[in-house]
């Protein structure tokens, strides 16, 4: 009989902080498809590329993985509201997880600075939904400070627990492949995914399961890239939405992913990650929103400037689905929309324009 997936918590529940007397709020996240790539090796000049495609959880985000395990720790703890800073994928999950815990949720947003795709989620979650006059990092201040003083339970990723559920996908990398890629890159924002993943590779290596970790690649938009200049970013733009942060709540964490597993920053321009947002739907069959394109993208900006370390194998996190910020592949790489050409309902039109001869 065919196993059906049970969420991230029960089907790692000996490698997370969790006994089976706890709750545990679920929508089956996890088990998110390792998906080759042969397109992008080409074009990497490496043996393989697998792209971990995170779009697939049931909110279209990784954020599903540290809800989870947020939302449920909140749970037992008796908490009957949860509050996040969002730029837009943890607004979603955190609205669905309260749902299915029974409790409200409050997302801060900076104003005019989210996709209505991700907006929309968390409206239709019922969310009580606040835009801040200021950015992501006046967000996480904001909702820091009222979870303190105030009775909400903070479920951004400088809650332990959401790195907790997030390690569990490095464990399903190895689960499918068997070992550790050499290198493994992602797109880098607030900086708890590379954390997390640090985290679960590394605890891979203490039980055994690999003889060591991958190098860990977090890839940042160029106008939001705190990392490379070495400072917090006081204004970050990008059309990357769910990385424009420009102060990192994870900076010491991914300092010492990065240190740790041999890997390195990088960053790209926003046209870069444009490029590589369509080679992955046109090339790879894999729709992702543009900030997710960064992690491949870095890496096809070091390959050309041969700075790509020889290595065999790659793993990449494209985190959220495409259908999150769909504006962009609706667009031309001139930013002018891209219309479908009309037809007559006949079907000698439609082979005309294709260019198709009668049998």
């Amino acid at each position: 009989m065919a196993h059906q997936w049970r969420g991230v918590i029960r089907e790692y529940m000996d490698r997370l902080p969790f006994t089976a007397s706890d709750p545990v709020v679920t929508l089956g996240e996890g088990g998110t498809p390792l998906i080759e790539a042969p397109a992008l090796a080409k074009l990497l000049d490496v043996g393989s590329v697998h792209l971990k495609f995170e779009g697939m959880n049931p909110t279209g985000s990784f954020k599903d993985r540290g809800m989870t395990t947020a939302v449920s720790k909140a749970l037992g703890d008796g908490a009957k509201a949860v509050i996040a800073a969002s730029t837009g994928n943890t607004s979603a999950a955190a609205a669905a997880y309260a749902v299915k815990a029974g409790m409200q949720s409050v997302v801060l947003v900076p104003a005019g600075k989210i996709s209505w795709g991700k907006l929309s989620q968390a409206v239709a979650h019922k969310a009580q939904i606040l835009q801040v006059r200021g950015n992501f990092d006046d967000c996480l201040r904001l909702a820091r400070e009222l979870s303190e003083n105030y009775p909400v339970f903070l479920v951004n990723s400088v809650n332990p627990n959401r790195l907790q559920g997030q390690k569990t996908a490095a464990f399903e990398v190895v689960d499918v492949l068997g070992d550790a890629p050499d290198l493994h890159a992602m797109p880098l924002g607030n900086a708890g995914n590379i954390s997390a993943y640090h985290l679960g590779y590394r605890e891979e290596v203490a039980d055994k399961r690999i003889k060591k970790q991958p190098m860990l690649y977090g890839i940042q938009a160029a106008g939001s890239a705190p990392f490379i200049q070495g400072s917090p970013v006081a204004k970050p733009e990008t059309i990357a939405t769910a990385i424009r942060i420009g102060n990192p709540a994870s900076w010491d964490l991914a300092q010492e992913a990065k240190r740790d597993s041999g890997g390195a920053f990088g960053s790209v321009s926003d046209k870069e990650i444009l490029w590589m947002h369509r080679f992955l739907s046109q090339e790879t069959g894999v729709f992702v929103e543009p900030s997710s394109a960064t992690g491949a993208a870095g890496l096809h900006k070091l390959r050309q400037l041969g700075e790509l370390p020889k290595v065999n194998s790659i793993v990449i996190t494209v985190t959220g689905h495409g259908l999150k910020d769909p504006d962009w592949a609706l667009k031309d790489q001139n930013g002018r929309k891209i219309k479908p050409k009309k037809v007559a309902a006949a079907a000698s039109s439609v082979a005309e324009i294709l260019g198709l001869e009668r049998k």
